[in-house]
């Protein structure tokens, strides 16, 4: 496993897959699933050495694995071992945006008291926001549900909890 020193390049374990022993492939499915789950662990991990913007085969970081699931505590401990708030996967998704989408508001808070910007991705987190009529996400971001709605591209079909009536 290669560790690029570039605090804003991903180091991806497993895209290189075919390169890499069996046991380091193995430490980096239990790191990502380590974030899943909300293992505590994983900090130690990291403090250890681990990359903190490791990546998976779909471009996934451990801040938007952790993020994504709700866990706000280890969203926090992820950023302050270095990762990158701002980091984008492979689909160009923000970990804000995944917070967002699953309505994890602590999760958003941390984020967004930790520089996450709400504008970048596709959709980016205020789109998320009104694709999916999270109010409180949008107001932790800092803007009404009605700019949430006005930045969605025309024609963009409003979510299940979301509909326009």
């Amino acid at each position: 496993m290669s560790i690029d020193a570039t605090p804003h390049s991903p180091t991806s374990a497993l895209s290189g897959a075919r390169t890499l022993p069996p046991e380091a492939l193995e430490l980096a499915q239990k790191l990502f699933d380590m974030a899943r789950r909300n293992d505590p662990l994983l900090l130690e991990y990291l403090s250890a050495g681990i990359p903190p913007n490791l990546t998976n085969s779909e471009g996934d970081t451990l801040l938007m694995l952790a993020a994504y699931h709700g866990h706000a505590g280890l969203v926090a401990g992820l950023i302050s071992r270095g990762a990158d708030v701002n980091g984008l996967n492979g689909r160009g998704q923000s970990p804000l945006s995944g917070a967002v989408f699953k309505d994890h508001q602590d999760v958003v808070r941390v984020l967004v008291e930790n520089g996450a910007d709400a504008r970048i991705g596709r959709p980016d987190s205020v789109q998320t926001a009104g694709m999916f009529k999270r109010a409180e996400c949008a107001a932790i971001m800092g803007v009404t549900m009605e700019e949430a709605l006005e930045s969605l591209p025309q024609g963009v079909f409003i979510g299940p909890h979301g509909n326009m009536s």
